[in-house]
């Protein structure tokens, strides 16, 4: 069965990027959006970044414009929104899907690993996947807990 360093996603730039890069690491990978309501959580996501990424964690930003539209530009725009207005420094992916057929393969195997309150559906932007060192999906949280809500279940796992 696969497991989440078998998984390549496309930066922003368009470039492959295998998870196994991330191995070893604490992840918490979020589906993000430029345009809702959730959008501010960008800036608890970097604090988490700056105060965890030194000791083994790292955010994994993958934006979709499948909820409300809210993601409506171009890698190139969605790269110039996260540095200018909020200096992400966490790995951003291409945009992707994360619910129906066409949804990315990584998010596929999140989904089936924790299901949330609407099943396996991811319900909207910013929905949280936490990673343990080994690679196992520890916990999904939904885009209502905030960044820095979960910093004890980062720490206990660092």
């Amino acid at each position: 069965m696969a497991g989440i360093y078998d998984f390549t996603a496309a930066s922003l730039a368009g470039e492959p990027v295998p998870l196994q890069r991330y191995e070893g690491q604490v992840l918490l990978i979020v589906n993000t959006a430029s345009a809702c309501g959730f959008t501010p959580q960008y800036k608890g996501l970097e604090a988490l970044q700056k105060e965890f990424g030194p000791r083994g964690f790292s955010v994994l930003g993958f934006p979709c414009n499948q909820f409300g539209s809210q993601e409506p530009g171009d890698n190139k725009e969605i790269e110039q929104f996260c540095s200018g207005k909020y200096a992400v420094t966490f790995p951003m992916f291409g945009k992707i899907d994360v619910n129906g057929s066409g949804a990315h393969p990584l998010y596929q195997y999140l989904k089936s690993e924790k299901s949330g309150l609407l099943g396996s559906s991811i319900k909207w932007n910013f929905t949280k996947f936490l990673v343990d060192r080994s690679g196992r999906v520890v916990a999904r949280h939904a885009p209502t807990t905030t960044p820095e809500g979960l910093k004890k279940e980062i720490e206990a796992l660092l």
